[in-house]
């Protein structure tokens, strides 16, 4: 970690001339210049060692540069670097199994896609093209990508510049207890009143117009809001009784991120479609997917499925995704997701949420949590207004600002940091980024009433 001042200022310089950055206003943006990054850090060409508390973008489950996944990739470069996808190879046909054998239920076929979103739209248009149906219905406090159809289905202000009002797609509130919109006491009320709003909107929109119903497992970027009991299973029973495709959305919380294999296990609930991607592969090369139940599968069985991509099973990705799911295998990284969540996240967190007065709220499982952060633990006045930007940001700015003082990159997204590490980060950097959010959250309390 050999400071290169003058190597970084040209990386930066050259972003600065050449890249178009994804959600940015160009001339607003400073970049920083990352000259490595191994396990769960990362580093700057000054120097600046980063405990990543975001995971890159909640992908590299395994960390960065895992020496088996690397060593896996090189392999497979040196034996088949590409194909078409209409062929069977052996990178391809073994990731598929491997993750076939650990989704829920019978979802045994596997369609990949280069990430999350397409696999969101791919499975949004499988099930229209099996049900015959044109709307699908998803929740506003949800991410699920930026292509045409994805970013219809999002929740959030990204979908504002894009929304055509047209892509069939209706919203609803799902359940979120600290925030209800059902003005609920309790987890049960909560769920009970959801799902009745839920029938209510398939009622108004006519159950026979609706194709699917796509939900996050656990809504990730749109803050860790963990579904109460019996949600998942009362949509999925609604979804049933009108013939709607269940889709369920595991890219962000799939492969070890909530401490078990994919988010839906710890509900006992098999959707009809299940979306993957992020931490298949750690992110090492795109790939993402549709896993498809063999009800769903049948429909394609003789009738052409009108959906491709040039790179689908791409045998890069493939043997990244293979190495990755032995890695897991092999160094228990779901279990340990599952450990540091239940021992040192879960318990640290709440912890600072008892002496933070800016802290609201604490949300999650494994290594997939929030703290809502507030002006007013009282009224649970956010600490920033929704979608704030400019001056009304500026507490979370000073809060982010503090975090990378204190040498940990966070995850802030509106009034909101997410603790969401690697699946294999070890107790003792569990416990150095605590250190350093506790820090970070005595700029934030600064700015409570």
């Amino acid at each position: 970690m050999t400071p290169h001042p003058q190597t970084g200022a040209e990386v930066k310089a050259a972003d600065r001339a050449h890249v178009f950055h994804s959600w940015s206003a160009q001339g607003l943006i400073d970049p920083l210049a990352v000259a490595g990054a191994e396990g769960s850090y990362f580093w700057d060409y000054d120097g600046n060692r980063y405990l990543d508390f975001t995971s890159g973008l909640v992908y590299t489950n395994i960390g960065y540069q895992h020496p088996k996944v690397v060593a896996a990739i090189q392999e497979q470069a040196g034996r088949l670097t590409t194909f078409a996808p209409a062929f069977a190879v052996e990178a391809r046909s073994e990731a598929a199994r491997l993750i076939a054998e650990r989704t829920p239920g019978d979802l045994d076929k596997i369609f990949f896609t280069n990430g999350g979103a397409e696999a969101v739209e791919n499975a949004v248009r499988m099930a229209r093209l099996h049900t015959g149906r044109p709307k699908v219905l998803s929740a506003y406090r949800s991410y699920h990508g930026g292509t045409a159809t994805a970013i219809n289905m999002t929740g959030d202000p990204r979908r504002w510049p894009s929304d055509n009002g047209t892509s069939g797609v209706v919203h609803f509130w799902g359940p979120f207890l600290y925030r209800s919109p059902f003005y609920s006491s309790n987890e049960a009320e909560e769920c009970a009143r959801a799902l009745t709003h839920l029938e209510d909107t398939i009622a108004f929109e006519g159950p026979a117009t609706i194709a699917a119903i796509v939900l996050e497992t656990i809504p990730g970027t749109a803050g860790i809001m963990t579904p109460p009991p019996g949600y998942l299973a009362g949509v999925r029973e609604i979804c049933d009784r009108y013939g709607i495709v269940f889709v369920l959305d595991e890219v962000m919380a799939g492969f070890g991120r909530t401490g078990k294999w994919f988010a839906a296990d710890h509900f006992d609930v098999v959707p009809d479609l299940l979306t993957f991607a992020k931490g298949v592969n750690s992110g090492y090369v795109p790939l993402g997917g549709v896993a498809i139940s063999a009800e769903i599968a049948a429909t394609f069985e003789t009738r052409p499925y009108p959906g491709g991509l040039t790179y689908s099973g791409h045998p890069l990705a493939c043997a990244a995704a293979v190495a990755t799911i032995q890695v897991m295998e092999e160094e228990r990284v779901v279990e340990q997701a599952a450990h540091i969540g239940e021992t040192v996240l879960g318990p640290g967190l709440r912890e600072l949420a008892e002496r933070h007065p800016s802290v609201g709220e604490v949300r999650g499982t494994g290594v997939f949590w929030a703290l809502d952060l507030v002006r007013d633990k009282e009224t649970r006045e956010p600490l920033v207004p929704y979608n704030a930007s400019g001056a009304a940001a500026a507490p979370m700015a000073a809060f982010a600002a503090a975090c990378k003082q204190n040498g940990l990159w966070p995850f802030v997204n509106m009034n909101r940091t997410h603790a969401v590490p690697p699946c294999n980060v070890s107790e003792a950097e569990a416990k150095e980024g605590l250190a350093a959010l506790d820090a970070a959250l005595a700029v934030a309390d600064e700015h409570t009433v």
